[in-house]
């Protein structure tokens, strides 16, 4: 019986500690009836800007800002 405890405490601790880092930059897999799926910021974003629901986390990239070009 000891060994068991011994091995869930062990099992346990690789799962909580083990693998991946955690991201900071998840997202929400926003889905709308009709449309494809898009991943937002939050939560709220998805809801009211989007009008869907979220599903799923995903990994959020924010847009990047073109560079303008000047004509000479």
């Amino acid at each position: 019986m000891r060994k068991f405890i011994i091995f869930a405490g062990l099992l346990a601790g690789v799962a909580l500690f083990g693998g991946a880092p955690a991201k900071a930059d998840l997202g929400c897999s926003c889905v709308k009836f009709g449309s494809p799926a898009v991943c937002t910021a939050t939560v709220i974003d998805c809801n009211f800007k989007v009008g869907g629901v979220c599903l799923a986390p995903c990994d959020y990239q924010p847009k990047k800002a073109k560079m303008s070009k000047k004509k000479m």
